[in-house]
């Protein structure tokens, strides 16, 4: 049986840390407006509003009174998911400072991944937004 040999430490160099530093910065920038685009995506349907919301959150309590408690629960339900939609509809979120982010990264996040313009277009992201980006019809 062969000796047991230490086995080498392999250690980055700098220059592979900042290239995964960068990943990870552009990576970020990208969610980040991809998520806001998410939320802010125009619903199908009426629009709702604050006010609709609250009609509706005092129905939902007169309603639970006399409500099973099979209807409670749902009652209880729409109750949160309209609290969560309050909350949504109050946070303002700073799409331009985002929008900027993502078009100091997207060209070369989307090089680096193999994004086609037709994915960022699918996904939501403005043309004009894309033609800020660098990023054009006809190459990754």
């Amino acid at each position: 049986m062969p000796p047991k040999t230490k086995k080498q430490k392999m250690t980055m160099t700098d220059d592979h840390k900042a290239a995964l530093a960068e990943g990870r910065r552009q990576g970020a920038a990208v969610r980040a407006y991809l998520d806001a685009l998410e939320q802010h995506r125009p619903k199908r349907g009426r629009k709702r509003t604050t006010e609709s919301i609250g009609k509706r959150l005092l129905v939902i309590e007169t309603e639970l009174e006399g409500a099973t408690s099979v209807d409670r629960l749902q009652l209880i339900q729409e109750r949160m998911d309209l609290g969560e939609e309050l909350e949504r509809m109050s946070a303002k979120i700073d799409l331009s400072k985002l929008e900027a982010e993502f078009v100091a990264q997207a060209k070369s996040y989307g090089s680096r991944k193999g994004i086609s313009y037709a994915a960022w277009r699918e996904l939501g992201v403005s043309a004009d937004v894309l033609r800020k980006a660098g990023v054009s019809r006809s190459g990754r």
